[in-house]
């Protein structure tokens, strides 16, 4: 399998896997999907870009943090790693060889095939390929499914409705015609694609979506009620729900907050589907806004972002800061940075990042136009303690959809597949 190809299979893999979670038989009818994004999401969270020795008793925190029972699932999900020498289990701890969550991605793919994957395994995995293309008539998507993965009618239909259910693909429409798509939609060609949306849309629609296309160009970032009073509610939610807009919520101690970024702000520099899969450069692009914008000098705010990134990047510790010690929290659990508190002053920390990669990310992102220190400024000042990235965000809104609001955004779906606009 190509390197290319691999990883974008366990971008597949990841993706899907965070589906399963949510679903109460999902993980005993899809198996390797399971294991194999479980036990590469708790390597992406332990590994450093250098080799790392990482305490039993922190192991067990990560994995409670990353939603794994630490008394039944952890050690057999360490025994899979260390079975494929990814990492090396002691009593007291465990030592993991550097390895970048890029990487993770083709372990991810790795872990998939040693676990023996199904015909509907691998076909999931296939047809969120598919999905993220183009809107896709579900009666084409079932002709493709039976074909390759040599499915009668009976067990495509099957799959195909456990698909939708558990969120491998969303579907919008009714019976076969429907069309079934994913978060992903504009993360490739997104310019001919908000193109077509743009011309599905009366005067006054485009004229606003074409608005808050500017702002996202230059600003990169703008709040979520920013973009919401330029739309309007309605024609928001519907663009939304189909992908064209990105939404980051940072959570803290005054609540959680909501601001817009365009799916291709972090596609400039990496693949589509493999750039962030585990959503950590875009936390730590959040988490270092607050030190950019809302930090008072006395706690430590960052005035030139560049220099600090850099020195983070080149593995040099940064502080000591009070802002470090509670603008982190998420990132520090996810093992992107690692914290230490001053000796002289325990309530500043020092800070040094443990995944260059990570950092290299959100350097280009902070400094090259999509997401420039001045346009995070809408984030909010208090420590950020949560962070949910745009799947969970777009999901989300999904939910609460009204049947009125759904149909709008087949129209928007139907735009993409250069079917027509509204009907």
């Amino acid at each position: 399998m190509a390197t290319n190809v691999k990883e974008n299979a366990g971008a597949w893999v990841i993706h899907h896997g965070k589906k399963l979670v949510l679903d109460s038989n999902g993980s005993a009818e899809f198996p390797a999907i399971d294991q194999a994004a479980k036990a590469a999401t708790l390597l992406a969270k332990l590994g450093e870009t250098s080799d790392a020795t990482v305490p039993k008793a922190a192991v067990k925190a990560i994995a409670t943090a990353s939603g794994l029972n630490p008394h039944y699932e952890l050690d057999g999900l360490l025994g899979v790693l260390q079975e494929k020498r990814l990492v090396d289990v002691s009593t007291t701890e465990v030592a993991v060889l550097g390895v970048t969550t890029r990487g993770v991605l083709g372990h991810a793919a790795d872990l998939f095939e040693d676990a023996s994957p199904s015909k509907y395994e691998r076909a999931a995995l296939a047809i969120g390929e598919t999905a993220s293309v183009e809107p896709v008539k579900r009666k084409d998507v079932a002709e493709e499914v039976g074909d390759t993965h040599k499915m009668t009618s009976g067990e495509v239909r099957d799959f195909l409705n456990r698909a939708e259910q558990i969120g491998f693909v969303d579907s919008e429409g009714e019976g076969d015609d429907r069309l079934l798509f994913n978060g992903n939609l504009f993360k490739r060609d997104s310019v001919q694609k908000t193109a077509r949306v743009l011309q599905s849309l009366n005067d006054g629609e485009g004229s606003k979506v074409q608005v808050v296309r500017e702002m996202l160009e230059q600003r990169g970032c703008v709040t979520f009620e920013e973009i919401e009073k330029i739309l309007g509610a309605a024609l928001f939610e519907k663009l939304r729900a189909a992908g064209l807009y990105d939404v980051n919520i940072v959570g803290n101690e005054s609540g959680e907050h909501a601001y817009v970024t365009s799916p291709a702000a972090f596609h400039k520099f990496v693949s589509p589907m493999v750039d962030d899969c585990f959503d950590m450069a875009k936390a730590l692009v959040s988490a270092l806004t607050y030190g950019i914008t809302a930090r008072s000098s006395s706690m430590g705010r960052i005035s030139l972002p560049s220099i600090l990134i850099s020195k983070l990047v080149s593995g040099r510790e940064i502080g000591p800061a009070t802002a470090i010690g509670m603008d982190y929290r998420v990132l520090e659990v996810n093992r992107v940075v690692a914290l230490r508190p001053d000796a002289q002053y325990p309530s500043r920390f020092h800070m040094r990042l443990l995944k260059r990669e990570v950092g290299l990310l959100a350097l280009q992102v902070l400094t090259t136009g999509d997401a420039s220190a001045e346009s995070l400024a809408v984030l909010p000042g208090a420590p950020m303690s949560l962070y949910k990235g745009p799947e969970d965000a777009r999901v989300a809104v999904r939910k609460k959809q009204t049947a009125m609001s759904r149909r709008r955004t087949q129209d928007v779906l139907d735009a993409v597949r250069g079917g027509g606009g509204f009907r």
